[in-house]
């Protein structure tokens, strides 16, 4: 029986992982700095994804993931795959490693750096999604990276996989 198409991720969803991304670098944050930063909620699109407080002060975060592409992002989820998308991942198994990462890096801060915001503070947090690229993997690239001039975060940072157990580093200011 030939795979089903793949679906895209339900609003509740992408919900969830904004969530789980946002407790993740929450969690690692105040475990790294002692600074209390708590109560997380959702907010509708003209707002960054989520807003928590930081030492009592309001602080609202956009959520990105790093997946290397949609064909990979549908495999990580857990999607069923096309004899197509198959191809796809196949083809990207022969790519550069780094190459790739830095690609998709690079894509997501672009995409991002358009954005603007109501909200007078902003930071990214871009969470690791793929499975075979690594904190250290991304912080070897920094050099490399492209965090465009203008942009609306104050300030960009990576957690290191899609479970939080590699912590959190600062992209952005370095």
């Amino acid at each position: 029986m030939p795979d089903k198409e793949p679906r895209q991720p339900s609003e509740h969803e992408k919900i969830q992982l904004e969530h789980e991304a946002a407790k993740l670098f929450m969690r690692w944050y105040e475990a790294n700095t002692g600074k209390p930063i708590r109560h997380i909620w959702h907010n509708q699109p003209i707002r960054p994804d989520v807003s928590c407080t930081l030492e009592g002060e309001k602080l609202d975060l956009e959520i990105a993931h790093l997946y290397g592409s949609e064909a990979e992002a549908m495999a990580i989820l857990g999607r069923d795959l096309s004899a197509q998308t198959h191809a796809e991942l196949h083809n990207l198994e022969q790519e550069n490693h780094d190459a790739r990462l830095l690609q998709a890096l690079n894509r997501i801060l672009a995409n991002k750096a358009l954005k603007t915001y109501q909200s007078d503070r902003v930071w990214l947090v871009i969470r690791n999604a793929h499975p075979q690229w690594t904190k250290e993997d991304i912080k070897n690239l920094v050099g490399h990276i492209s965090v465009p001039e203008q942009h609306p975060f104050e300030k960009i940072w990576i957690v290191g996989d899609m479970s939080g157990q590699s912590g959190i580093f600062r992209l952005y200011p370095s």
